[in-house]
């Protein structure tokens, strides 16, 4: 892999998991943004203070698979199918574009950042 690639893999790797650790945070933490985003798409607060935790354990990970790529590989996957439990849910919500956005962006950056990996 080449110099430029792993680069890019490390500056998607680290941008990914500031995301994810940061709004694990938030929802652990129950935020007022995090407690009224919840109940919009229908979920209790402990549920989501759940998926906060898994994103947090998620971006850290992350962060460890860019040294142990087996780990990488493992976060990523399960942060892909946290990311797809929120775009549905805001589909259910009926909730349009702006309000997918963000979760496909973190799919993409993720599913970035596991190609990368893949190519080392």
């Amino acid at each position: 892999m080449s110099a430029e690639a792993i680069g890019a893999t490390w500056v998607i790797g680290v941008a990914v998991a500031s995301g994810f650790i940061g709004l694990g945070v938030a929802k652990v933490a129950k935020t007022q943004a995090m407690r009224a985003r919840a109940e919009h798409v229908g979920l209790d607060a402990r549920a989501y203070q759940l998926i906060g935790v898994a994103e947090f354990a998620g971006g850290v990970g992350v962060l460890a698979g860019l040294r142990y790529p087996p780990l990488g590989f493992a976060a990523g996957a399960g942060l892909l199918v946290l990311m797809t439990g929120a775009v549905l849910a805001h589909a259910r919500a009926a909730d349009g574009p702006t309000q997918l956005l963000p979760a496909a962006v973190f799919a993409a950056g993720t599913l970035a950042y596991l190609l990368g990996l893949g190519t080392r």
